[in-house]
């Protein structure tokens, strides 16, 4: 895997150039989100939106939920192998910090600009992701005690199964909140600190930093978008959704 990785990694920089000696400030701005990373960004807000709107409409649209869950499980997929091979800011070791330099960035004055997700974002993603994932192992053993049950539902204990509904239940709590803080974050660093954050997530450039280019081209794209749509698809496949 290591060797995989670094052959992988070795062929990103390569192809987009963006060795020390060649950091430099672009009109255009610097590449910081890859295609894959910001369809993955749009794909899991469609699919967890679908999974909110699905459930409270109930009925019918429960099957819909099931199905948005799971490609929300081979969304999360993809994000945990992007973010150990994918391009530089996309990957984990690049927004996981310290708690200590988390709490240091969010009290920090200034507008202070990152290339990737800073440490207070990072911290905010983690959050998304764990919880999401969470979520969407909970609802595999959850069952509505009627008509829906999750894939494992038939594999595990009445009380396993129990549990387990409850926590799905309460996680959407967590979730609305977590969207939430993460919206105000997004409004905050625009309205205060001037810092836009939405519209680099949507063409992938940030403008005036002075930063390495993430990796972009039409060889990430394709294996980013294979991984993602293997993914989902299995997960659809596997869990019968």
């Amino acid at each position: 895997m290591d060797g995989i990785t670094s052959q992988f990694n070795s062929q990103f920089e390569l192809e987009s150039g963006y060795a020390a000696a060649r950091v430099k400030v672009r009109r255009a701005g610097v590449r910081v989100w890859d295609l894959p990373t910001r369809v993955f960004h749009g794909s899991l807000l469609a699919c967890v939106s679908g999974a909110v709107i699905s459930a409270q409409l109930g009925g019918n649209w429960m099957d819909w939920h099931v199905r948005f869950g799971a490609a929300t499980a081979g969304l999360l997929v993809f994000r945990i192998v992007w973010g150990f091979v994918g391009p530089r800011y996309a990957r984990f070791r690049s927004f996981v910090h310290a708690p200590r330099t988390v709490l240091a960035d969010l009290f920090k004055r200034g507008g202070e600009r990152h290339a990737g997700h800073s440490p207070s974002g990072g911290a905010s993603v983690l959050a998304l992701l764990s919880v999401l994932t969470a979520l969407t192992l909970s609802g595999l053993l959850s069952s509505d005690s009627i008509s829906t049950d999750g894939a494992l539902v038939r594999y595990a204990s009445e009380s396993t199964v129990t549990a387990a509904t409850s926590l799905h239940h309460k996680l959407q709590w967590v979730i609305y909140a977590l969207v939430g803080l993460h919206v105000l974050a997004v409004l905050a660093y625009l309205l205060l600190k001037k810092i836009d954050l939405i519209r680099p997530m949507l063409h992938g450039d940030k403008p005036g930093l002075r930063a390495p280019h993430a990796a972009d081209t039409l060889s990430v794209r394709v294996v980013g978008l294979g991984l993602m749509f293997s993914s989902v698809t299995g997960a659809v496949w596997v869990l019968r959704a």
